[in-house]
């Protein structure tokens, strides 16, 4: 019998317990024997839940159980989370964890203490919620050099701009329909808004595909907050779509790139068409070529699958999965990654003056107007060329109000 313990009993502790309850016999099969909670620790009371019997308030009876072989960590960010999970890395048990913070922070650390331990450190779940994206990676894969990837990995800002593309609402108004809905935070949502959990993901895939770790802080991210129901006006003239995207890609010029950033894409595109809280991740393999994985990047039982996947895959795989799924630690950069390759820009301006726009941008091959703006499509050219065009727009008294790559895949 395969015994766990679930630390946290929020929406996907909660969500793990039940779908190993529900599904105990076909987890069974899967695992190949039966799998039991014996433990869940959360300091919240719980004395009147079904399971009352379950629940500890401290790590140590886990920690000190030699029946627990494998600990579920759903707590979330990384205080008290770390120190629990290397705690039963340490302990000799496996670790299978939705928390992509932890992950990205000390993924490289905690991956090394589980092969030292001979143990498992697996997180499915951090990254794609319930799609499955990592094992893919690292298994079905592996015959591959994987060049990129990129996508959609933030349900809640793939919703809002949804909601701006189709129902003509504002940056506030979507805002305030996801909060409403439960998808992003009603004190802060900069999590989600602002880039920082699609940040995470990327640095954990970066971490992958090029075997060294990428530190979220040297990954250079942007939210959506600039996006404006203008941009979603112009953009749809132009047969685009605006995304939240983030992106790790081999460079052509040598080194790699890495980025979340909201960008343009020909509506003919295959994520163009991915919408609500809808995730999808295209990865580019040489052999295989272009693959996606699509569908919910969370939810309560979506992202429990994943996790109790984990749990099976811990049983009948042990630390030999390791052997495909590690990176090495590194040092963090001194400052942010740079992308040297060139992309055509979208760019909006509080400006009808068509020729100066196009003289400082070097030339453009689309342009519209409304009201006292224009828009335009640029000729291909880095983000350094970009920043040097900006300053001659500043110069000559147009206010650049956006600017977004166009991501052509």
């Amino acid at each position: 019998m395969i015994q766990v313990a679930i630390l946290g009993f929020g929406t996907v502790g909660s969500g793990v317990l039940e779908v190993l309850q529900k599904n105990a016999a076909q987890v069974t099969r899967r695992a190949g024997e039966q799998v039991r909670v014996k433990y869940i620790l959360d300091i919240r009371d719980f004395s009147g839940h079904p399971n009352a019997d379950l629940f500890v308030n401290s790590i140590d009876p886990i920690l000190e159980d030699p029946e627990v072989t494998t600990v579920v960590e759903t707590i979330g960010g990384t205080k008290p989370a770390y120190y629990y999970v290397k705690s039963a890395l340490e302990a000799g048990k496996n670790v299978c964890t939705s928390n992509k913070e932890l992950v990205a922070t000390h993924g490289a650390e905690l991956l090394s203490i589980a092969v030292k331990q001979g143990v498992c450190f697996l997180f499915e779940a951090s990254v794609g919620g319930g799609t499955p994206v990592i094992t893919p990676l690292h298994q079905c894969l592996a015959a591959n050099v994987v060049s990129s990837v990129c996508g959609i990995v933030n349900g809640t800002t793939n919703f809002m701009l949804t909601r701006m593309e189709y129902d003509g609402m504002s940056f506030e108004e979507a805002l305030k329909v996801a909060q409403g809905l439960g998808y992003a935070e009603t004190i802060d949502p900069s999590a989600d808004v602002d880039g920082i959990d699609a940040c995470r993901k990327i640095s954990i895939l970066a971490s992958m595909i090029f075997g060294s770790e990428v530190h979220p802080e040297n990954v250079p991210t942007r939210g959506i907050r600039e996006i404006t129901i203008d941009d979603i006006y112009f953009t749809k003239k132009m047969k685009l779509a605006v995304k939240l995207i983030a992106y790790a890609r081999r460079s052509e010029k040598g080194g790699f790139a890495c980025g979340v950033e909201p960008m343009v894409l020909p509506v003919e595109s295959m994520m163009a068409s991915v919408s609500d809280v809808y995730n999808a991740v295209l990865v580019q393999g040489d052999m295989l070529g272009d693959v996606m994985f699509y569908g919910k990047g969370a939810g309560k039982l979506p992202t429990a699958s994943a996790v109790v996947a984990d749990i099976i895959d811990a049983a009948k795989l042990g630390s030999s999965i390791h052997d495909s799924l590690f990176w090495r630690p590194t040092a963090p950069l001194k400052g942010k990654i740079t992308d040297v390759d060139s992309y055509t820009y979208y760019v909006r301006v509080n400006n009808l003056d068509v020729e100066t726009l196009k003289e400082d941008l070097g030339g453009v091959v689309l342009t519209l107007q409304h009201q006292n703006q224009t828009a335009v499509l640029t000729l291909p050219m880095s983000a350094r060329e970009m920043e040097k065009r900006k300053e001659k727009l500043k110069k000559d008294g147009i206010h650049l109000a956006t600017a977004l790559r166009m991501l052509e895949v």
